[in-house]
């Protein structure tokens, strides 16, 4: 969908009011809540958000938050719209919402006064859910809308990066901004489900292009798709033209049983300091009579606590001082500090604490057997929080000597497998990590330590119809085989006639050169979209060219940008 933003003309659409999935452009609508219950003095951007489990429980990408903490809507409010963290946009959710329910139920109601006919939200920050669906034409409404409604918090959109609170954020736009000339916004939008969205805004003198794009295959497909809208849009849309802004909708409050928040009473009047959790009991009376047992003997304990294991000293009944006092922030910026939750402290390990009872006998420690029954049971029933991989025989087969030819798994990933792996995980395009709405799909090469049912099976015969030593019978290395001669080949590549490329002339350094080339490839991304970008060192300049092209390809390529009035030379074999 393209429109022109001053009047709202649609300019040129396709499939625009397919119902897809938004993925992360969902977040438009939680920042335009937010806006509007900020301007109707529901809260302000000051006010204290304490996240929820459930805000806190949102999968990459995250701004970092946990469950208890309190951070200022204004961090909450930059997160989700620069760096797209879904924690964050989740927990205005739940902040304006109650929950994730309620909020979508606000949402829903927005975007039915907003005219957006084809869209039905079910969370606040776009993950895919059944149900929860959009059209590029919707979204455009969205985005021209908080152009119009809110243009005093419209220049977040257009930043590269924000303090967060907790961390810099980055925008997942920033490409496509720096790229496009009089790019300033809005919104990106990656899940696997979706593929590659983006809503985008330009300006270019008195004209004002908005355009969405769904489904986008790559970062830089969807970028090259966008520009190439957006170029359309400045070249239909007229120079001057009458700004017409939408209708702002009514503002109807929060939702029926939702929380009303005032701004006013929402300021911390305190920050206490949390109190020490209870310690749980460590062990029962018997393990309490060992202990007193144990110190008794005071010819045979140590004084000193050093030789206490790492794993029993961390886990004090008592919480550690950094872990009580919340972090003090250095931004200096409006907004009240981040407190931080402390963590509750393990229980103690049953095995840990049976072990300890059993490292002395009953006539030292003067254990009654009751108390070593409990702390057998204690360590046969009870699993400690580490379970390792490996395991110990038991005692009939570690006395019997093992037979038969012993097989060596190798874990460690071969050479070839690694290259293949990072082949495919390597796509310089490909912003869906950085995006963030998904898990980037690692790539599918597993490594097993399982033995084969083929090798197993050989184990098995071995163990009988083989000796348990193997003697090799060649112990001198084979003669070295004879060199194989030159072949001489007459082709001039292996390319399929892909030897022919465009040269765009000379540069004054390498970077003026690979901007130009990526300038040049955004703009008729349909004829260089497959070529190479590649700069030449010559003795004049730095050459910037573009290679593994067919003759005919090639010369189109030369042919349109020559019509651009741009420089343009074929490089043949």
């Amino acid at each position: 969908m393209v429109m022109d933003m001053r009047s709202g003309e649609v300019l040129y659409s396709k499939n625009a009011d397919t119902p897809l999935h938004p993925a992360s452009l969902t977040k438009m609508m939680t920042l335009y809540i937010t806006f509007q219950a900020i301007e109707h003095g529901e809260f302000s951007l000051d006010s204290i958000v304490t996240v929820t489990k459930h805000a806190a429980s949102q999968p990459p990408s995250r701004l970092g938050l946990r469950p208890g903490q309190k951070i200022a809507v204004r961090y909450l409010i930059r997160a989700a719209a620069i760096k797209s963290a879904n924690d964050a946009a989740a927990a205005l959710g739940d902040y304006i919402g109650g929950n994730e329910a309620g909020f979508a139920a606000r949402m829903n109601r927005t975007a039915k006064q907003l005219g957006m006919k084809n869209t039905h939200f079910v969370n606040a920050n776009g993950l895919t859910r059944k149900g929860h669906l959009s059209s590029a034409h919707d979204m455009t409404i969205m985005g021209r809308h908080l152009f119009f409604d809110f243009p005093q918090y419209y220049n977040i959109f257009s930043r590269h990066s924000a303090n967060a609170k907790i961390a810099t954020v980055y925008s997942t736009n920033r490409r496509f901004l720096s790229a496009y000339k009089g790019a300033d916004g809005i919104k990106t939008g990656y899940t696997s489900a979706s593929g590659f969205n983006l809503t985008a805004s330009a300006k270019r003198g008195n004209e004002r292009i908005i355009a969405t794009v769904f489904g986008g295959t790559s970062t830089a497909q969807r970028n090259a798709k966008m520009a190439t809208l957006l170029d359309l849009g400045f070249k239909r849309a007229p120079s001057n033209a009458r700004v017409l802004p939408p209708r702002v909708p009514r503002y109807l409050g929060p939702m029926k049983g939702a929380p009303m928040l005032v701004a006013q009473n929402l300021a911390p009047k305190a920050s206490p300091r949390p109190g020490n959790r209870p310690s749980p009991p460590r062990a029962d009376s018997d393990a309490i009579a060992l202990a007193l047992a144990a110190a008794v003997q005071g010819d045979q304990v140590d004084d000193s606590v050093t030789d206490t294991p790492e794993d029993v000293a961390e886990e004090t009944d008592t919480a550690a001082p950094e872990m009580q006092v919340a972090d003090a922030g250095t931004d200096t910026g409006i907004g009240a500090e981040i407190s931080a939750s402390p963590r509750p402290m393990p229980s103690p390990r049953a095995i840990q604490m049976a072990q300890a009872q059993q490292a002395k006998p009953a006539e030292v420690t003067g254990a009654t057997p009751l108390a070593q029954a409990a702390a057998s049971d204690a360590a046969s029933d009870e699993p400690s929080d580490i379970q390792l991989a490996s395991y110990e025989p038991d005692n009939a087969a570690a006395a019997k000597p093992p037979t038969g030819p012993k097989f060596v798994q190798n874990t460690a990933p071969q050479p070839e497998t690694m290259e293949l792996a990072q082949a495919r995980a390597l796509d310089l395009g490909d912003e869906s990590k950085a995006e963030g709405d998904a898990v980037e799909p690692t790539p599918g090469f597993a490594q097993t330590t399982k033995p084969q049912p083929e090798t197993t099976a050989m184990a098995n015969k071995g163990a009988t119809d083989q000796p348990s030593e193997v003697i090799l019978a060649a112990l001198t290395p084979e003669a070295p085989a004879p060199a194989a001669k030159p072949r001489v080949v007459a082709r001039l590549s292996s390319s399929g006639g892909r030897n022919w490329g465009v040269s765009l002339g000379l540069f004054g350094s390498n970077f003026a050169a690979e901007r130009h080339l990526l300038t040049t490839a955004l703009m008729d991304s349909d004829t260089l979209g497959d070529a190479l970008r590649k700069v030449a060192t010559r003795k004049t300049g730095y050459e910037a060219n573009f290679v593994g092209m067919t003759q005919d390809s090639a010369q189109l390529a030369c042919a349109r940008l020559q019509a651009r009035g741009m420089d343009c030379s074929l490089i043949g074999p």
